[in-house]
């Protein structure tokens, strides 16, 4: 059974650099790699991830701002572990899948090194697009058992929901209200060496 946990949003999305490795291009492996979000619900936090996805990593350890990186994310395939609540947030009060079925993230500008890199690139959800900012950080490299060249990353960022038209919200009897405005992301990327 895959288990993918994003905390949102996309919203993931991510880039990887690491300065032993050549110049090269790579798919991400969705098997093996985790698009999730958190945000606050009430008093706590409800977590989910979206569990179809694709993208591909362009790496240059030489210069990594020529490095690149382009995901796409199936909206339908978010998971909050409740199908109520999935069912609400496929609909047109958040992500409207049925006419906006991808979220995409594609950079636009990488600096930094391996182990502090910044990732500028620009977030499209709902057909809405804004400039977003990851932090992220390179894990390592390595073959796997099938001679396949492997990547890793890991990437954290914050996004606002109402920037991108998801404005509901309920209030509460006694002040304030159900959900938070803003999403946090968390994306691990295992990206396999393109042949």
């Amino acid at each position: 059974m895959k288990t993918k946990h994003l905390y949102f949003f996309l919203p993931a999305l991510a880039l990887f650099f690491t300065a032993s490795a050549q110049a090269g291009a790579y798919q991400i492996d969705q098997d093996h790699s985790q698009v999730g979000f958190q945000i606050r619900h009430l008093v706590g936090k409800v977590k989910g991830h979206f569990a179809q996805f694709e993208g591909d990593i362009t790496i240059d350890d030489k210069k990594i701002s020529n490095s690149k990186f382009l995901a796409k994310i199936k909206t339908a395939s978010i998971d909050t572990n409740s199908k109520k609540r999935d069912d609400h947030l496929k609909g047109t009060d958040f992500f409207d899948v049925d006419q906006f079925p991808l979220i995409t993230f594609e950079s636009t500008k990488i600096s930094g090194s391996s182990k502090n890199m910044m990732i500028d690139g620009n977030l499209t959800i709902r057909g809405v697009t804004k400039p977003v900012k990851l932090k992220a950080t390179h894990n390592g490299t390595g073959t796997d058992p099938w001679g396949n060249e492997r990547i890793g990353l890991s990437a954290t960022g914050k996004i606002n929901r109402k920037d991108f038209g998801m404005n509901w919200n309920k209030a509460l009897d006694k002040g304030g209200v159900m959900l938070g405005d803003d999403v946090d992301l968390t994306i691990e990327v295992e990206g396999i060496a393109k042949k």
